[in-house]
């Protein structure tokens, strides 16, 4: 009698990771600690020079799959996982993100009760290196055809969100290699064009902000938004046979999504004079694209009050923003000891449920 073939995991999860030594063994963890147990994970080694290896392997899991390969970037790891993959569905997740437990499994039965679906989405919020919360990300619930809301503005936000049908994925050939930034956008974007979108309205993906973004980069990643933009303008038919008006319209609010996101990000720590010079041309390309300039113009005031104090002086935003954070911690401290102190049983005999946490 023959044995049963071994049951393959319903979703495979790809982690690209280059020197990711302080943050991979958390990252991992929020996988294996998800409610929908039946994954795989891959971890595609990038030709890390660190112990990122090292430390992926101290985690026993018969679900994880560890392949090396020499140093080729992320959208290169993220096709290389997903030629591993054997899940029906695949989830991509960066090696310094992290996902709450219920992120698959919510997912997942999203897609199950919308056959028409292809791609099930979550919202972000932002932590810090030290895993503390910094500010919430979008709240965008759109459900179907997405597509020319996706061209407006990234509401995915981040390449560690969806869960995909593999199938879908592979059909469109994978992430574009020839990209060198928002890659994961260009992807979404392609599988808008041919396939339905489902939100799972719930923050389910915790997106690190880390201190290592250059000038140069965020030129880079310019560089690739404007790429990714103007393929998807002159591909997509419908936008072709948009009224000229319309179609500009379109165009300029893209663009104008875009540059406030690079001022914001340019105007992240460390801060410098480079960053500055960047996020102030950054912030022109966005006040010429908005068609509601002046209605926002408090906004765009805050970002050039920030720019300057960056420019002249930026030991005294540090200061600011330092000033800031202990009258937050001060804060939270009198919260949690109220908490403490007022925490008792309900009169229903259980518990109270209120909690303080970062």
């Amino acid at each position: 009698m023959m044995k049963a073939s071994k049951k393959l995991p319903k979703i495979s999860v790809i982690i690209p990771a280059y020197n990711s030594e302080k943050t991979i063994k958390q990252t991992i963890q929020s996988v294996l600690n998800q409610t929908f147990g039946e994954l795989e994970l891959i971890v595609i080694n990038d030709g890390s020079q660190d112990s990122t290896l090292e430390v992926v392997r101290q985690i026993r899991d018969s679900r994880i799959k560890v392949f090396s390969y020499s140093n080729a970037g992320g959208n290169v790891s993220r096709n290389r996982g997903l030629h591993r993959a054997v899940g029906d569905f695949v989830s991509f997740l960066d090696a310094d993100d992290l996902w709450t437990p219920d992120k698959l499994q919510s997912q997942l039965k999203a897609l199950q009760e919308n056959v028409t679906a292809k791609v099930a989405y979550s919202w972000t919020d932002y932590i810090d290196i030290n895993g503390q919360y910094l500010l919430s990300g979008q709240r965008i619930k759109l459900n179907g055809n997405t597509y020319e809301n996706l061209l407006l503005n990234n509401f995915l936000e981040n390449g560690s969100n969806p869960l995909i049908c593999r199938k879908s994925l592979i059909t469109l050939g994978g992430f574009d290699e020839s990209l060198n930034a928002a890659q994961d956008w260009d992807m979404w974007l392609r599988l808008a064009s041919k396939f339905d979108f489902i939100c799972v309205p719930s923050v389910q993906i915790l997106y690190r902000i880390s201190a290592n973004s250059v000038s140069s980069n965020l030129v880079r990643q310019e560089k690739s938004c404007l790429q990714v933009l103007e393929r998807a303008y002159k591909e997509r038919p419908s936008l072709r046979d948009a009224t000229r008006t319309t179609l500009k319209h379109s165009w300029n609010i893209s663009l104008a999504n875009l540059y406030k996101y690079l001022t914001c990000k340019a105007l992240q720590k460390p801060f410098n004079r480079q960053k500055a010079l960047a996020s102030a041309r950054f912030l022109w390309k966005y006040f010429i694209n908005d068609r509601s300039r002046f209605k926002n113009i408090n906004f765009t005031l805050k970002l050039l009050l920030k720019i300057v104090i960056i420019w002249t002086s930026p030991t005294l935003l540090y200061s600011i923003l330092n000033r800031r954070e202990v009258r937050s911690q001060e804060t939270e401290t009198l919260l949690n000891i109220w908490v403490a102190e007022n925490r008792s049983e309900s009169k229903n005999g259980y518990p109270g449920a209120f909690t303080i946490s970062s």
